[in-house]
């Protein structure tokens, strides 16, 4: 029962490397029937789960597992998303710091030297 319940955990988290969006418990293609057959062989053999995943990484890459270890080849992985997030959301309040500043010195109006200056263009040009 042990056996079985490791075998279903290593199918399920081990991607095919065929279909790419399946694990091989779930795929139909030969690559994850043969992939099942060699868990099962080394399961037999008395290897452990990371044994088993190890070899399935040397073989297929970290694309193999459906959660990449965490190290210097997969930390963009991880933190990729979360740094595009944070950047986007600083540009966003960038642009709207920004537009909040453009709007206030709009509406402040006209400085005193620029009151100034339209009142004598102004009386210029009075009929």
């Amino acid at each position: 029962e042990a056996e079985r319940a490791r075998y279903s955990e290593l199918t399920r988290e081990l991607r095919c490397p065929k279909c790419q969006n399946q694990d091989i418990a779930d795929s139909n293609a030969p690559i994850a029937a043969d992939l099942r057959k060699e868990i099962y062989r080394m399961l037999g053999e008395g290897q452990s789960n990371q044994q088993i995943i190890d070899f399935m990484v040397d073989r297929y890459g970290d694309f193999v597992r459906y959660k990449p270890s965490l190290n210097a080849r997969t930390w963009l992985l991880w933190f990729g998303p979360a740094g595009l997030l944070v950047g986007g959301l600083v540009v966003i309040g960038l642009i709207v710091g920004r537009r909040r500043k453009a709007q206030s010195a709009h509406a402040d109006g006209l400085s005193e030297d620029e009151k100034q200056r339209l009142a004598t263009l102004l009386d210029e040009h009075r009929p």
